[in-house]
């Protein structure tokens, strides 16, 4: 008992540390950029999910085959997740509560188990891609055969876990410093490329594409950007971290932590646009289509060299490791959510280890398995963004923090968009 006490005290005064700078920011005691620490982390939690090795996976076919073509969609996918993110955050702060659990009070029984049912369906397809991805990164890097590759990095995953122990200004620490690394791996990726300015310009807004397949690469980026389980996991992030008083409190809160997520979303779309712009300076330059993570390390090595290839395969560990901790944190969400029960985080981590060691340990091709993980992630879109729009539209939830009108037709539009261009991305991998 004494043990348990000494460490979770520290995580305590962090977090009373914390509450009592942003209340002296709501009550103006505090000027200039200071303001904004107290508010700053939650969205680089969520951002992660925006990083993951699926998004590797399908940027850099995207980059090899159409050159910058694609650009536009990464910039379009991320302001959608400005709003898709916003929307989130202001759920928990408006409320108090996650996603899930307000779902779980307006919905009957049945329909928040089925949603329960679905989000951890999507939340293992989420940690399978991340997994893998973070194994191929050590194969990839130090030539260690996958299945020990895996088991690496399962223990890399449970050593992230052990920051959320410490606090979540530790955690949020240790996911930023992650996150700094992979932009690192990519800025210098990009340098070393050389890629033409004026086609990356044009690519970002000039939108376009070169036949069906382009559009159903285009679909495939949006899927790998709008991510299920970030949706589920920003409401929890901002839901106690820092509790107003009254709706004005809530509206300050809610405009510094706009502030944290368009910083967060900005820093994940640009790397995922470096990782398109590296792949067409490098690959479509040379008439190289490549679709298989493996294969673009080698190219990496062989058209930029040796240094080169090891940031991108730093960057696919590193990106697989800190958004695998993500997934296990919004499993536990979805969990006590929707009906109302947790299972300790260490177990949950070791359940959901299974399915990747299981598909490692039969060989499949890792690459094809991230782009079946997206297909995956693809049907449980609408079940998070739906629900999410209807909450924040209804100002007996919401309050004084309840969507503008512009806001709201803004939000059905996304969702529209969002849910028919995944049923289009099923509908041709299938057919």
């Amino acid at each position: 008992m004494m043990e348990q006490t000494a460490v979770e005290t520290p995580a305590i005064i962090k977090t009373h540390k914390n509450k009592t700078s942003a209340q002296a920011v709501l009550n103006g005691d505090v000027r200039g950029l200071k303001r904004l620490l107290p508010f700053l982390g939650p969205a680089f939690i969520a951002s992660v999910a925006y990083l993951d090795p699926g998004n590797f996976a399908t940027n850099i076919t995207a980059g090899s085959k159409y050159g910058y073509l694609l650009l536009w969609v990464i910039a379009a996918s991320n302001l959608m997740a400005v709003l898709i993110q916003a929307l989130s955050a202001k759920l928990g702060i408006a409320t108090g509560k996650n996603l899930p659990e307000v779902a779980r009070e307006r919905f009957p029984k049945g329909a928040a188990i089925f949603l329960w049912i679905q989000s951890e369906l999507v939340i293992i397809a989420t940690d399978l891609a991340e997994f893998i991805g973070a194994a191929l990164g050590l194969y990839l890097l130090f030539g260690i055969p996958m299945l020990p590759a895996a088991l690496i990095t399962a223990a890399g995953s449970f050593a992230i876990l052990e920051l959320q122990r410490r606090g979540y200004r530790t955690l949020e620490a240790g996911i930023a410093s992650m996150v700094m690394v992979v932009v690192l791996a990519f800025v210098f990726q990009v340098i070393m490329a050389k890629p033409d300015a004026g086609a990356v310009v044009a690519g970002i807004f000039t939108p376009g594409f070169q036949g069906v397949d382009s559009v159903l690469l285009a679909a495939g980026i949006l899927g790998a950007t709008v991510m299920p389980h970030a949706i589920y996991l920003h409401s929890s992030l901002t839901q106690s971290r820092v509790v107003g008083a009254n709706d004005k409190e809530k509206k300050q809160i809610f405009k510094w932590e706009m502030i944290d997520i368009v910083i967060a979303m900005v820093i994940a779309g640009a790397v995922n646009m470096a990782m398109v712009v590296v792949a067409a300076a490098l690959f479509f330059k040379n008439g190289l289509v490549v679709e298989d993570l493996d294969v673009a390390f080698e190219q990496f090595r062989q058209l930029a060299g040796p240094v080169t290839a090891i940031s991108f395969g730093l960057g696919l560990l590193i990106a697989g490791l800190s958004s695998s901790s993500v997934g296990t944190m919004a499993g536990d969400v979805v969990m006590q959510g929707f009906i109302n029960k947790r299972i300790n985080l260490y177990l949950r981590r070791a359940i959901t280890i299974l399915p990747p060691l299981a598909i490692i340990g039969f060989g499949i091709n890792a690459t094809s398995a991230l782009v079946m993980s997206q297909v995956i992630l693809s049907f449980g879109i609408a079940f998070a963004l739906i629900p999410l729009v209807i909450f924040t539209s209804n100002r007996q939830i919401m309050n004084g923090l309840v969507n503008h009108k512009i806001t709201t037709i803004l939000g059905w539009i996304i969702s529209a968009l969002v849910v028919s261009l995944n049923l289009f991305l099923i509908v041709e991998m299938f057919i």
